[in-house]
């Protein structure tokens, strides 16, 4: 059994950190040099049997969440996100003229945050329709759309649904005011249930609950509250995460400050612990286990997640928005990370790129291969017809290891991730990492 593996696997402290494994290599790693040979890669026809995604980063919000670590803005007025809404269409407008577009249509659309439910419903029409005028996205498969329940109302909501929202999803991470208030979460418990039960009378295709377990305050009783609460709900699927504190983040600042070495939340025994008893209860009640985060009803046979399996599996994804990541013809890309220099470059007619990264053929079948682990199952066959390489012997050493730990198992072509290795799932997947991209900060 290797130590370092060891170590990681049985760590039960929350440090500070990264935690959750959302790309290959890490974030670190992308820089401005690859920008010209990333520009030159939209010039060209798209990868065969690609599909083309769309992700939206809309960067308001009332509050910023103590735990939060991505772009957004809370002092916003009209015109600054007219101006915001405006230059997302010229972006579009940029990308829809380049060759590796190739004719295609968008398979999925995700509009994140910050807060996307923040803006008014005539600014969600205008920039939906603005948008899907440059690149129609009137077939997509999927359409996702980031809520936060105190900014809806039944106005909005027709709205969302309107423009051909197919998932709606609740960030309602806890059912506590005090413990949402101790977060800095901008709404309160029964603006949960009154945003739920107008999102249902419209009938959306599929409603998802975001949870977090382990946030600043939570308990035992409360945790147990919480998953009586999202059952009492019924959602489609549920997607629970557990609590990081990355460095960019306000519980991080105050932790420098006051010089605290440990994190004021629960430890990872504990978060998983909660992760496994809500799934527990979930698959009592009619949901099945979907990933590593996320359970869906049975009964609703309609429920997928496109985006999150489709890029998964290597499609190409438009990044639109302050800070945005994507990926297009085997580059990775992120855009510029505050809103002047974004809207500054747009209106000179350029593309806002501020950092990419270059994925050889190994890196490419890394990331893949990662990220659906995540799933819980993997079949080896899709990797050789696209690759060209049996991932269970590419990979037999880590696999090994992991096997022995109890992690997963190795069943014939496929790899089964165990109920305990999905919980610890983000811990291990380094093992799989080319040398040089270990032990590296993730972002």
């Amino acid at each position: 059994m290797s130590e370092e593996l060891d170590s990681k696997v049985v760590d039960s402290e929350t440090t500070v950190g990264n935690y959750f494994v959302a790309n290959y290599p890490p974030f670190s790693f992308w820089n401005p040099g690859y920008l010209d040979a990333a520009h030159a890669a939209l010039d060209k026809p798209p990868l065969p049997d690609t599909p083309l995604g769309v992700y939206l980063h809309i960067p308001f919000c009332r509050k910023r969440c103590h735990f939060c670590y991505f772009r957004v803005y809370t002092d916003r007025n009209a015109a600054e996100i007219k101006s915001y809404l405006d230059s997302l269409v010229s972006e579009m407008r940029l990308y829809a003229d380049k060759a590796f577009i190739g004719g295609r249509k968008p398979q999925f659309v995700y509009f994140g945050g910050g807060t996307p439910s923040y803006l008014a419903a005539k600014q969600l029409k205008y920039l939906a329709e603005s948008l899907s005028d440059v690149l129609d996205w009137s077939e997509a498969e999927e359409i996702t759309f980031e809520c936060e329940p105190g900014t809806l109302n039944e106005t909005k909501l027709k709205t969302i649904r309107d423009i051909g929202i197919t998932r709606l999803s609740l960030g309602v991470e806890n059912f506590k005011d005090e413990i949402l208030q101790l977060n800095t979460r901008a709404h309160l418990s029964g603006e949960v249930s009154e945003a739920y039960e107008t999102a249902r009378k419209l009938d959306f295709p599929q409603i998802n609950i975001d949870l977090i377990a382990g946030m600043l305050g939570e308990t035992e009783e409360n945790w147990q509250d919480c998953i009586e609460k999202t059952l009492e709900l019924d959602p489609d699927s549920i997607t629970i995460y557990q609590m990081e504190i990355p460095y960019n983040t306000k519980i991080y600042k105050d932790m420098k400050e006051s010089g605290l070495l440990k994190a004021p939340v629960a430890d990872w025994p504990t978060k998983r612990r909660w992760v496994q008893e809500a799934f527990d209860r979930l698959k009592e009640n009619g949901y099945k286990i979907g990933s590593a985060y996320t359970a869906v009803k049975e009964s609703n046979k309609e429920t997928r997640f496109v985006y999150r399996d489709s890029l998964w599996r290597g499609a190409d994804l438009v990044p639109l928005g302050v800070s945005s990541f994507g990926q297009i013809s085997g580059f990775h890309l992120q855009n510029q990370h505050d809103s002047a220099p974004y809207e500054s470059v747009l209106a000179d007619g350029k593309l806002p790129l501020f950092r990419a990264y270059e994925l050889p053929k190994e890196e490419r079948l890394i990331r893949e291969f990662i990220l659906q682990l995540k799933i819980g199952r993997l079949h080896s066959q899709p990797f050789k017809d696209k690759f060209g390489v049996d991932v269970i012997q590419h990979f037999a050493g880590p696999l090994s290891e992991l096997e022995k730990l109890g992690m997963l198992k190795v069943e014939g072509s496929e790899i089964v991730i165990s109920r305990e290795g999905l919980l610890k799932v983000d811990s291990f997947l380094d093992k799989f990492f080319l040398d040089k991209h270990r032990n590296a900060r993730y972002v």
